[in-house]
């Protein structure tokens, strides 16, 4: 696990709205390893999504990457041209599984049309001689529905995407993204639209599935909770910048980002700890295009002080692997463990 093999460096995103530009990204710069997880956490429009979107160049037509590397396997993908892009690293060497089955499945064709297609591209399928393997694509299909737990999967890999329930195409998007068994995969919020009974053992079955494949994992979600499961390291973004990251036993043990002790503190297991009612984060993450000044979090942030509505703080390291935004570091060395 000491090789990198995601690495990005110094990456802007921004979105044109109208007449202004809105920075979703501002110089985010981290590394996966092979066979890593790293989790990333944050409320809604803080950008996490946009870098699963900027990693596999699927940004909407408002959004650029106006700085930065995007390096796979020492490789930037930013100077592939579109073409390389699908033929070489989408679905073979980085897969996605979006937030919203519903929209990611075509439901005008069968599963089973679906899949064997995604394998007929492949070029690991193409070069796969079925006589002397014994086994068609359709049965390979079979195969990649039962890891997943799909039930009946002989019988159902015929139905349309309108014949499943939302768990069920959550399980048919996950075994059409290790089709190829993929390096990296991208999770963004993959069970937000499940119940909890269906989120867990979604949680389960990805958890196995990675490590029986040993892929690395970009894991995007709101849900603290989901990530401290699955995750080895973890990644805070806030209104587009990374405020806190550590390997994910320090960062719930000993959280130094205020904006991280207040997620924490949101959590429903915090709150008898705390003797009182459960925590919330006071206010909304602001529009991108109409940041505070200084550190973007100081108009929600109880440790606020004058500093924080001038400079913006930088990301340095507050003990080792453990990297802090926070201009009260002197202060966030001294505090308790959230738990």
């Amino acid at each position: 696990m000491d090789k990198k093999l995601l690495e990005v460096k110094n990456l802007v995103v921004e979105y044109r709205l109208g007449t202004k530009i809105a920075r979703a990204l501002d110089n985010i710069s981290f590394s996966i390893k092979k066979g890593e997880v790293l989790g990333i956490a944050g409320e809604s429009g803080c950008g996490k999504s946009s870098l699963g979107l900027a990693i596999m160049r699927l940004l909407p037509r408002a959004g650029k990457i106006s700085q930065g590397k995007i390096l796979f396997k020492e490789r930037n993908l930013l100077r592939l041209s579109e073409t390389k892009m699908n033929r070489e690293i989408r679905g073979r060497e980085i897969a996605m599984i979006f937030q919203n089955p519903l929209h990611a499945l075509n439901p005008v064709f069968t599963i089973k049309t679906q899949m064997v297609d995604m394998m007929r591209f492949n070029l690991r399928y193409q070069q796969l001689n079925i006589n002397k393997k014994n086994i068609s694509l359709k049965d390979r299909a079979i195969e990649l529905l039962k890891e997943t737990g799909l039930a009946d999967p002989e019988e159902r890999i015929t139905d349309y995407p309108f014949q499943f329930s939302g768990g069920m195409k959550q399980r048919v998007m996950i075994a059409m993204a290790f089709i190829s068994n993929p390096p990296l995969l991208i999770a963004d919020e993959p069970t937000t639209a499940l119940d909890v009974t269906i989120e867990a053992e979604i949680l389960v079955l990805m958890k196995n599935l990675v490590n029986k494949y040993k892929n690395s994992v970009l894991y995007i979600s709101h849900d603290l909770g989901v990530i401290s499961e699955i995750s080895d390291r973890v990644m805070i973004i806030y209104a587009g910048k990374i405020v806190e990251m550590a390997d994910s036993r320090s960062l719930f043990e000993h959280p130094q980002h205020p904006y991280t002790r207040a997620l924490l503190e949101s959590l429903p297991g915090t709150a008898k700890i705390r003797k009182g009612r459960l925590s919330t984060i006071p206010g909304r993450v602001p529009p991108l295009n109409k940041l505070p000044k200084g550190c973007s979090f100081h108009p929600r942030c109880t440790f606020a002080e004058e500093i924080c509505k001038r400079n913006t703080p930088e990301l340095v390291e507050l003990t080792p692997n453990h990297w802090v935004a926070c201009l009260r570091e002197g202060k966030l060395r001294r505090r308790t463990k959230c738990f």
